[in-house]
């Protein structure tokens, strides 16, 4: 192997500007160092060139290709072949450049070298070539060293022969600049005072050997590996395929708010909140008590009073002032009529005072009903109707004072696109405004039966046709747990289900399936199969959970992806499923599709025996050799 090393800039002060001399690379420090062994113990050797007799010292020949380089050679540790490049100019790197790049990108190391007495040198260097030479050693990430040659001078005293010495900042190159060339060229940087056994032979020549010893392991790594033509061919072990990626569970878009809004719209049978205009008496619209009192306390304490407050309410300037908006009705005015719509419960007449509240209750409703959060919606509605800002301004503050809000918390609440979770889910399991109650497995669960119509459609046609459950406020659940049915009611009332294990994932599945929920349905898939994947292969053999079960009653509730899913999951874990003693449940159809994606497959441990056989025969034969 041979080892390329190139050598930038020269270290004699002087000399980095002027022509080159004759033999100017003598007593160099490259020089110097692959030299040094003709002098002491051999530690490098020229090689003849140009006929040149054994031991002599070669002269240099110019590199064919740039004539800015000139080519030396020698043998180091042992039988290492060096070929150095040697410019002592930085100059004449200009004249052909693409050159030089070619010849530095075959480089294992590079050399910088500078005099720490040549200043402008040093500077022409750091501002000149060290930038255009760096995005090269990036590219190619071969080491670098940087040599500063040389003891600084003092005009005023005798030199200094420290390393370290930097009395002389004016015409010589301080410490510090050049080690933070180094350290902008990722090099190793080295100070030398002067070329001498020392610092040539054990402190430049002990890093420069690191590096050829790495480039060597580096290019032995890099060597293909001779194969041995006496040694006996081994079987190859059969490559394992990796196994059949799961099918996907999909799950729709939510569709909460449009449910609330269509309860907005169209659930006039189950309102129980009135709205008339203050001056006439004109009904403005309808709207639910459980709706209004999960979103605005305002609206809590108007319309439940004393039983609503769970903590105590401070009085402030803004609560006297929203007191004069609205008003429950006391009798001053006429009768106001009921439209033909029976409405169950109690029925809360409330009575607009404001006239902005009166033109915008519509819009204000509508976002009370998706959340309380959509701020912008909210204006830009107002705005299109009012047509006034300072109006729109003060709709906006009215509505704020409905929600309560903080003092130093509206502005960044007005201003969030963020949505949060939406509050009905404050009224879970709770008898504030509750106008139905479950009994499941003795277990009392208060429900509403606004939210109910409006998230479930079984449950909307139970309540609005002719029905028992319609006319009674009792209701009795049958063949469904009380805790299922409890996370049941949570999706309706939060949007969202997390199921404790795969059995309780699996009720709830059940119950969503009985009430035509498809979105909880697929939630519900979505948790078995987490909870399922989740598992290590060791649990998954010794869990009492039957995989087999669950895929029959998947299929009995028609949970079609989780059906799917299961049949893959057991096709992947074939090995685990196919000893146990359910596995046999399987269908004749099920089991062919199991056997068909099966992991690993039917070839794989075909190969796999074949293989350990082979090497069995193998190792019987060499024993009888030995």
């Amino acid at each position: 192997m041979s080892i390329h090393i190139v050598a930038l800039g020269c270290e004699r002060p002087g000399h980095g500007a002027t022509e080159e001399e004759p033999g100017h690379g003598q007593g160099g420090l490259l020089w110097s160092y692959l030299g040094w062994g003709m002098v002491g113990v051999m530690r490098g050797r020229w090689d003849v060139v140009d006929g040149a007799p054994q031991g002599a010292i070669a002269a240099p020949c110019h590199h064919t290709l740039n004539t800015a380089f000139a080519e030396y050679q020698a043998r180091v540790l042992g039988d290492v072949r060096v070929v150095l490049h040697d410019c002592p100019r930085w100059d004449l790197l200009d004249s052909n450049w693409v050159t030089t790049q070619s010849l530095l990108e075959q480089a294992d190391i590079l050399v910088i070298k500078y005099s720490v007495n040549d200043k402008l040198t040093f500077q022409q260097l750091r501002d000149t070539y060290g930038p255009r030479i760096r995005p090269l050693l990036r590219h190619w990430a071969i080491p670098v060293v940087v040599a500063a040659v040389g003891a600084r001078l003092n005009e005023d005293s005798p030199p200094c022969t420290c390393p370290l010495c930097a009395s002389d900042w004016r015409s010589s190159v301080p410490h510090s600049e050049g080690l933070q060339l180094s350290q902008d060229l990722g090099a190793t940087y080295l100070e030398l005072p002067s070329l001498n056994d020392f610092f040539v032979g054990r402190y430049f020549g002990g890093v420069l050997e690191y590096f050829i010893v790495q480039c060597l392991k580096q290019k032995a790594k890099q060597r293909p590996e001779k194969r041995r033509s006496h040694r006996v061919s081994e079987p190859r072990p059969p490559q394992l395929e990796q196994p059949a990626r799961l099918p996907n569970v999909r799950v729709e878009e939510s569709s909460f708010s449009r449910d609330l809004q269509w309860l907005l719209e169209r659930g006039v049978q189950f309102a129980d909140v009135a709205f008339y205009a203050g001056d006439s008496g004109k009904e403005l619209g309808w709207a639910h008590a459980a709706v209004l009192c999960s979103v605005s306390p305002y609206f809590r304490h108007l319309l439940l009073g004393a039983q609503s407050r769970d903590r105590p309410v401070s009085r402030c300037g803004c609560q006297d002032a929203i007191q004069g908006l609205l008003s429950r009705w006391d009798g001053g005015l006429d009768e106001p009529p009921r439209t033909d719509v029976p409405l169950p419960g109690h029925l809360s007449r409330l009575v607009v005072k404001d006239p902005l509240l009166c033109l915008c209750l519509w819009e204000t409703l509508k976002f009370l009903y998706r959340g309380a959060s959509e701020w912008k919606q909210l204006q830009d509605a107002a705005t299109e109707k009012l047509k006034n800002s300072a109006a729109v301004a003060e709709l906006m503050d009215r509505v704020r004072s409905f929600l309560e809000m903080e003092k130093g918390s509206r502005d960044t609440l007005s201003h969030s696109s963020q949505q949060p979770p939406h509050s009905l889910g404050n009224l879970l399991n709770s008898p504030l405004c509750s106008d139905v109650i479950f009994m499941v497995q003795g277990s009392v669960l208060p429900a509403h039966r606004a939210v109910l119509v409006a998230r479930c459609d079984v449950m909307a046609a139970m309540f609005s046709g002719k029905y028992a459950e319609a006319r009674s406020r009792v209701v009795p659940i049958h063949g469904v747990s009380s805790d299922t049915f409890l996370s049941f009611l949570e999706y309706l009332y939060t949007d969202t289900c997390c199921p404790a294990s795969v059995l309780h994932a699996m009720a709830v599945l059940v119950c969503a399936e009985m009430y035509q929920v498809k979105r909880l349905q697929h939630l519900c898939e979505v948790c078995i199969c987490a909870y399922l994947q989740s598992m290590p292969s060791r649990e998954l053999s010794t869990t009492g959970i039957s995989v087999i079960r669950l895929l029959r009653r998947a299929k009995c509730h028609n949970a079609d992806q989780l059906y799917v899913w299961l049949l893959h999951f057991i096709a992947n874990n074939y090995l685990i499923f196919s000893h146990k003693p359910d596995f046999m449940e399987l269908s004749e159809e099920e089991r062919e599709q199991v056997e068909r994606l099966r992991w690993p497959s039917r070839g794989y441990l075909q190969q796999l025996s074949e293989y350990q056989q082979c090497r069995r025969q193998l190792r019987k034969s060499r024993c009888s050799v030995m």
